[in-house]
């Protein structure tokens, strides 16, 4: 009974991520990015400081270590960038869907970096399950044309600096994981990365107010993005183990594809669509063997 409510969590938070990729499109569509910044870790700052007040961790915020502030600070460095390149990504390419595909590149940056820092064991299966990974991008990132100066779609750099920069910081989380609570990692991100935008907002000399519909898209990208998908996910973890959560994660292009197909009528191309295949069939066999479900070939180290 429980594990189902763990997998209940884990397609919530799935669901809800999914939305994000979708709303933040919008918004990015109609207000310029020091605008969107501003408003959304303005929102997701707020709601991530409610959460700690709720939570009763007040104290922890007060009382924590130098050693431990300055991991915070090169992990909110880390975070900005990794944001930054993240919805510059949105709005560099026309699909979401395909940002989100493409995004599946982020489980093979994980476990990479794992094995060569955290010395993580992985097996052929999930070895495997990566070439189809990294495969599927390329299928998806093909602009058509042959020409190695425009082989790949605007976008597609930035979202592998994005999927990288993001498992540095998973990584990074990872392995200190048991010194901070996640909802101080949370707000830590949120804050640091909010005081940046304002910097560049006032910078940018953009106005404050925007229209009433992007300011309503931000707020669910706020909503979903920074606050109710990772709190979906954090109890998620409390009924199953990560690598169980991760399978349903990896669906998140699916629910990508159908919400962005409602919400703007769009559809990726058929070669888009084969190589998103190809990437969540990778990222679900990598998944499935490190959650222990389906096991070929020996770990390796």
């Amino acid at each position: 009974m429980h594990e189902w409510k763990g997998y209940g969590w884990a397609l919530a938070g799935t669901v809800a991520f999914s939305s994000l990729y979708v709303f933040s499109k919008a918004g990015l569509n109609q207000v310029h990015l020091a605008q969107f910044g501003l408003y959304y870790f303005g929102i997701g700052f707020l709601l991530n400081l409610l959460l700690i007040f709720v939570s009763g961790k007040t104290s922890q915020v007060f009382s924590l270590p130098a050693k431990i502030i300055r991991l915070l600070v090169m992990l909110a460095v880390i975070d900005l960038a990794s944001n930054i390149t993240f919805f510059m990504a949105i709005h560099a390419i026309a699909d979401p869907s395909v940002t989100s595909f493409l995004g599946n590149l982020f489980p093979v940056f994980l476990a990479s970096l794992s094995i060569v820092f955290l010395k993580e064991r992985f097996t052929l299966l999930e070895g495997f399950g990566a070439l189809l990974a990294i495969s599927g991008a390329f299928v998806i990132s093909f602009s058509g044309d042959p020409d190695w100066r425009k082989f790949f779609i605007p976008g597609t750099g930035l979202v592998v600096m994005n999927t990288l920069l993001a498992a540095i910081f998973s990584m990074i989380v990872k392995k200190n994981i048991q010194k901070v609570s996640p909802e101080i990692f949370n707000l830590n991100s949120n804050g640091w990365i909010f005081l940046s935008f304002l910097v560049y907002f006032i910078w940018s000399d953009k106005p404050l107010a925007i229209p009433e519909s992007a300011f309503l898209n931000i707020l669910a990208s706020a909503f979903f993005g920074a606050f109710f998908a990772l709190l979906s996910f954090y109890y998620s973890y409390k009924y199953i183990p990560a690598s169980r959560s991760s399978i349903v994660q990896s669906l998140k292009g699916v629910f990508v594809l159908i919400i962005a197909f409602f919400y703007f009528g769009s559809f990726p191309v058929a070669l888009q669509l084969l190589g998103g295949a190809i990437t969540v069939a990778g990222v679900l066999i990598m998944t499935l063997s490190q959650a222990g479900i389906i096991r070929i070939g020996k770990a390796k180290g």
